[in-house]
């Protein structure tokens, strides 16, 4: 009964923002961030003290600040991804740029399928849905919710141009597969994860126990690794970027798969460094034990979604 009452409101609040207004979505959205800032005092302090440990130099009052545009940020962003995906694909395109598409071309063009990866930053869903429009469909790797009818809602955003999700289940069978025929995959690699495979890397001069199958499986198909990142620009438009493709380690490094792991953390951080204000601080990123981290209500997705582990 919980679970339909929660699709119940997820739907009933899908459906309103469908019909309104993009700007006025995104008004909307700020000020559901902010409401939980006020009134979720537990996630608001995790915030402040990953943002302490972060950035131990900026004054108290800037941290503050930075998690409040946080919440703001995540806000909109689940208004915005809901009004997202019901809009045209014409108007899906008019609303992204692309910097670095000669890199994604470039990608493919080796026949060993692309792994794409990012984390819980930005605009990290709508890119993947415009990057079906822009390119060709991904498998997106993600962990179902624990809601049924929400993870189906959500799978339906996700698979709205023509991506395809997979779960965990018999999940690296299925990438060795796209990936052999030349598809592109994509995974987030910022969750704390508690399973055999982490390895810890230093994320912001802290360990941090992170995925190792985003390099396990470049190491063994020779997939090119390429990080994407989607930030907001005037307008209430989008900037899909791909970077430079991460450089594998030697043949003789010790540790190849570690030394990877810690040059696409690299990138994320520093991503996050630029824009502090659209990474989801309020996740328990550096802990030990074996405590679960979810964020109820405004942020299923973010909480309880991509352990890229699969």
């Amino acid at each position: 009964m919980r679970h339909r009452i929660e699709y119940l409101l997820v739907s009933a609040m899908a459906f309103g923002v469908r019909v309104t207004p993009r700007p006025l979505a995104r008004v909307a959205g700020t000020f559901v961030g902010y409401t939980f800032f006020v009134l979720d005092g537990v996630h608001r302090q995790i915030t402040l003290d990953n943002l302490a440990s972060a950035f131990p130099r900026r004054p108290m009052k800037e941290r503050r600040g930075i998690a409040r545009h946080v919440f703001a940020h995540f806000g909109r962003l689940l208004f915005e991804l809901l009004k997202f995906s019901t809009i045209s694909h014409g108007r899906m395109l008019r609303l992204v740029d692309v910097e670095g598409g000669e890199r994604v071309r470039q990608a493919y063009a080796q026949g060993k399928g692309v792994l794409f990866f990012t984390g819980h930053f930005g605009y990290w869903e709508i890119h993947a849905i415009a990057h079906a429009l822009k390119f060709q469909p991904i498998g997106v790797l993600a962990r179902p919710l624990d809601n049924p009818y929400l993870n189906a809602f959500l799978e339906r955003v996700r698979s709205c141009t023509g991506n395809t999700v997979i779960y965990r289940r018999s999940a690296i069978r299925r990438v060795l597969r796209a990936l052999d025929a030349g598809q592109g995959v994509a995974l987030l690699i910022d969750q704390h994860i508690l399973t055999p495979e982490a390895v810890y890397v230093d994320f912001f001069e802290r360990p941090a126990a992170t995925t190792s199958a985003l390099a396990a499986i470049a190491l063994r198909t020779g997939a090119p690794v390429v990080p994407v990142f989607a930030v907001p620009i005037e307008g209430g438009r989008y900037r899909l970027i791909y970077d430079h493709p991460i450089e594998p380690p030697r043949a003789e490094s010790p540790d190849p798969v570690g030394e990877l792991t810690q040059r696409c953390t690299d990138v994320l951080e520093m991503y996050v460094r630029r824009y502090p204000g659209l990474w989801l601080w309020m996740h328990r990123r550096w802990r030990d034990g074996t405590s679960s981290d979810r964020i109820p209500g405004m942020f299923p997705a973010a909480s309880r979604d991509a352990e890229a582990d699969a």
